[in-house]
């Protein structure tokens, strides 16, 4: 049987459950110098201090191996990663928004630990305090223990409603563009000089979307907009229902070995242009795995021939729409010394919306990682997408009133 720790602080009445809690998940918050993960070879001890007690959950999950600790809500500002021990067999520790009402820290543990127990203090009337002792375990029991709670498996959405394929555009209504800013919330993506991926991305969709909108040719729908976590397959379904005619997935990438600078345009692939590219789209792809999303889902036979067949009709558009980002992000910025390149990104996998993944730069890179954080630069590069969308969007729509004739 899967194990769950859960303990869950019942502070409010049954009659002002509803706006009262509210008012108590805007208060929690982090307190800070108080916050430890202590590796004493025997156990590891994490604590967290908080301003008040909240509901929590407490739980692992396998493949990779990590802690997942919720609460509702738990504001994580206050947090200092620097006073948290990572040994042998503690790894990276995350921290953000997870997903409505609920923030998430994740653990990674590089060797298994089962969970012994989790304690609440709130006997300090200023104060709530966590503790949570793992002990050693064997990777069997580990696997057998781990699993989602039951009520976030009963959350996901055992059937999805597939709305009717939108009509290829003809260039006679504001061309409709979801904009994804790329990880979010407990997923900040690279990071770099203490600024993260997901901040950077977010930023720039905001001037992107304002020089879009200004033109009156397009509508524009964010993916997110402020700092959260989006699944990668809710991203595509913010898209499907926006009715999008064009997804663009905005990143700023970080390499961990080699050298990497300029602006890339990716579309889907099945297999990637090289290793790089390969590694790239598994690193995007396991934001959503450490964050507890399951990745495993696999659609049936006749689903998959469908998107096949759409695929077929929109994998040329976006070719021809990667195409015209490069032409026009070229006039604005410095490029990759290879900008169009393939991988299997789950972000792309729509089938009947013409998408494109941009790296603006890389973070890893001083000189993109200056360019990235400059208004002016970002201004620019703005434009540049804008003209592209512009240009893409005759063409694509010429060429579907040529196919009705």
């Amino acid at each position: 049987m899967r194990k769950l720790i859960w303990i869950c602080l019942i502070v409010l009445s049954l009659s002002a459950e509803g706006s009262a809690a509210q008012e108590l998940s805007a208060l929690a918050r982090v307190l800070p110098g108080s916050n430890r993960i202590v590796d004493r070879g025997g156990e590891v001890e994490l604590t967290i201090t908080m301003s008040q007690g909240v509901p929590y959950r407490v739980f692992t999950l396998d493949a990779p191996r990590r802690l997942v600790l919720d609460f509702n809500e738990l504001d994580w500002s206050g947090l200092n990663s620097e006073t948290f021990e990572f040994s042998s067999r503690i790894g990276e520790v995350r921290t953000g928004l997870f997903r409505e009402g609920w923030s998430r820290m994740v653990v990674d543990m590089n060797e298994p630990l089962r969970v012994d127990t989790v304690v609440l203090d709130t006997s300090d009337p200023t104060a709530a305090v966590l503790r949570a002792r793992l002990l050693p375990t064997s990777s069997s029991e580990f696997a057998q223990s781990s699993g989602l709670p039951a009520e976030l498996q009963k959350s996901e959405p055992v059937a999805v409603e597939i709305p009717a394929p939108k009509q290829r555009q003809t260039g006679e209504s504001p061309l409709v563009v979801v904009l994804d800013p790329g990880h979010g919330g407990i997923d900040p993506g690279a990071e770099s000089d203490g600024v993260s991926e997901a901040e950077l991305m977010l930023t720039f969709a905001l001037v992107l979307e304002e020089a879009l909108v200004r033109t009156g040719n397009f509508k524009v729908v964010l993916t997110r907009t402020d700092d959260s976590f989006v699944p990668l397959e809710t991203r595509v379904s913010i898209a499907r229902k926006a009715g999008a005619d064009v997804f663009l997935s905005l990143h700023a990438d970080a390499l961990i070995e080699g050298r990497a600078t300029g602006a890339t345009i990716y579309t889907l692939a099945e297999e990637a242009s090289d290793a790089a590219s390969q590694k790239l789209a598994e690193r995007h792809d396991r934001g959503d795995l450490l964050a507890g999303v399951d990745l495993s889902g696999q659609g049936d036979v006749v689903a998959t021939v469908l998107m096949d067949l759409a695929r077929t009709e929109t994998a040329p558009r976006s070719e021809m729409l990667a195409e015209s980002l490069v032409e026009g992000l070229s006039k604005v910025t410095r490029m990759h010394k290879r900008p169009r390149l393939y991988a299997s990104f789950s972000v792309l996998k729509s089938p009947d919306i013409p998408s494109a993944l941009i790296e603006l730069g890389f973070l890893s890179s001083p000189k993109d990682f200056k360019q990235i954080s400059d208004a002016e630069w970002r201004e620019a590069a703005a434009g540049g997408i804008k003209d592209a969308l512009l240009e893409w969007r005759k063409a694509d729509a010429a060429a579907a009133i040529g196919l009705r004739q």
